[in-house]
């Protein structure tokens, strides 16, 4: 801001105008910092942080007098994490080891008071959700706008997700998923598109019966797992797929047994063509989480490249089912549906077309009214 000079009316007019313009900025900071969720879900943003780790800008949520919460993915191996309790000075927490095979660690930050742990509740399909983490441009916990559980956690796998359609992004990872009544129902994890993904808070008592320094050694190897298999999916990002790369992520994302990790190393090979080990990165995840729907997404689009049209048809069927107004996954359904030789599938996906997406449809049914052959394996 320029220095204002002067006395009299004229410094008086320029002081007005600077109150103004603070007043002003004020007001504006104080609508934008306004919570318009529930009080109970805006009341749950005191035991969320900011932190910062081998990710340098996450979240964490407090579960017990200087104990918080976040992904594994955010620390890696590192052993520690810095935290930014609001208002006060940082505070370097302490990773604690742990052998869980999850998303999820522990971090204890003695002397952090951030109040009572948020309660826990189980999630129900359908109920309404809201993330609360870090937004990355204002360095600040703020609530999103809601959404709903999609699906619960697969039953029998231990490690499945939480799927949801509450708005987060960069920044929330190890944030808190609350319901209407700001009681904890999850960790946020992953996700885009609408399409995001949390562990179920009941995984919190797992952890912490996992956790304690017995576990070092087997938390120090998980991380640089974690690590390795991160930071060879960002160099690829960046260059070109050299094939020892894609050894190196298929050995360490494997090890990470980290199913967001199996689904960007599905990605890579799939942009690398190499179709049969994005496939089988893909099923990895889906043996891992059945209701992941980015998984299963992902897994028919290399279906489809691949030709394999009869093979993705089961898959894009389970994706109507739960996504039903997905614009991907209704032009996906009725290319497959047609060339996989299932004529319901493709009627099924084109009906939905013309309910959720009208304008798509004309080209659909000029697709499907076209005689000509599919085309053969990929070159």
């Amino acid at each position: 801001m320029a220095r204002m000079f002067g006395h009299g009316v004229a410094a008086s007019l320029a002081v007005g105008g600077l109150l103004g313009l603070l007043a002003g900025g004020a007001a504006a900071k104080a609508e934008e910092d306004r919570c318009q969720a529930p009080e109970p879900v805006c009341a749950a943003r005191g035991r969320v942080f900011r932190i910062a780790s081998f990710d340098p800008v996450a979240s964490a949520v407090l579960i017990g007098p200087g104990l918080l919460v976040t992904n594994r993915h955010v620390v890696a191996d590192l052993p520690w994490a810095d935290v930014f309790p609001p208002g006060g000075p940082v505070m370097r927490a302490q990773v604690v080891a742990t052998d869980y095979p999850g998303d999820l660690v522990l971090l204890r930050a003695e002397g952090l008071n951030g109040g009572p742990a948020l309660e826990m509740a189980p999630a129900d399909a359908g109920a309404e959700v809201y993330a609360v983490g870090v937004d990355v441009g204002r360095e600040r916990v703020r609530v999103y706008a809601p959404g709903r559980i999609i699906l619960p956690p697969a039953k029998g796998k231990p490690l499945a997700r939480l799927h949801h359609s509450a708005h987060s992004q960069p920044g929330n990872s190890g944030g808190a998923l609350v319901d209407g009544a700001g009681r904890l129902v999850g960790i946020v994890t992953s996700g885009g598109e609408g399409r995001h993904e949390a562990i179920g808070a009941t995984q919190l008592a797992v952890l912490r019966a996992r956790s304690g320094p017995r576990y070092a050694d087997a938390s120090r190897a998980l991380g640089v797992h974690y690590r390795k298999c991160i930071e060879a999916l960002e160099q690829a990002r960046r260059g070109p797929a050299e094939a020892a790369l894609g050894d190196a992520i298929a050995e360490s994302c494997v090890a990470s047994g980290n199913r967001q990790l199996f689904d960007l190393a599905g990605q890579f090979f799939g942009r690398a063509r190499r179709v049969d080990d994005s496939v089988a990165m893909f099923e990895r995840a889906l043996e891992q989480d059945p209701n992941a729907i980015n998984s299963r997404l992902g897994l028919a689009v290399m279906l489809d490249f691949s030709r394999r049209y009869g093979a993705a048809v089961p898959h894009l069927a389970w994706l109507l089912g739960v996504v039903p107004a997905d614009r991907r996954v209704l032009r996906l359904a009725v290319q497959v549906g047609k060339w996989g030789g299932n004529a319901d599938l493709a009627q099924r996906a084109l009906a939905l077309l013309e309910k959720h997406h009208p304008d798509l449809a004309p080209r659909a049914r000029d697709f499907l009214a076209d005689d000509r052959p599919p085309p053969g394996p990929p070159g």
